[in-house]
């Protein structure tokens, strides 16, 4: 994971400043760390801190973190990309349940498939770098209804 201090050193690196919107922006990932949100929750959520921004700078600065690899974006075939704060480069990406009702995301921690990645690479001469899983389902809320 990022500290503030390392996004602030990345983006200056990089020639970016940390803008106040840019700011507010990655505060929000990270009071959020965990979730899995959509441009238009990360601009709602920005928006109560800096009631001036635009959907367009939230939307540029989305891009401009992942493109950093600060940020990891997911598509969850339900129309809309989602965001959370990217883990450190030698992880692989964890899996998600995602409820095919109700749209809530959960996070399958540890890295179901290592076993199956190892039999993979050996096999087949192939070096594999990550992979992403999504299970499809009705989480308990919505199986309970």
């Amino acid at each position: 994971m990022f500290s503030p201090e390392g996004i602030k050193d990345k983006l200056k690196n990089k020639g970016y400043k940390l803008t106040p919107q840019r700011r507010a922006t990655l505060d929000v990932i990270l009071d959020q760390q965990g979730k899995h949100l959509s441009t238009e929750d990360v601009y709602m959520l920005v928006k109560e801190r800096c009631p001036e921004i635009g959907l367009a700078t939230v939307y540029r600065t989305l891009q401009l973190l992942e493109q950093l690899g600060v940020i990891s974006k997911h598509n969850f075939d339900d129309g809309c990309s989602r965001y959370e704060l990217a883990g450190s480069e030698d992880d692989h990406q964890h899996h998600h349940l995602i409820c095919v009702r109700c749209g809530g995301v959960q996070e399958v921690e540890g890295d179901l498939l290592e076993h199956l990645e190892k039999e993979i690479e050996e096999k087949n001469k192939f070096k594999i770098l990550d992979h992403k899983v999504k299970f499809f389902g009705y989480c308990n809320k919505c199986i309970e209804e």
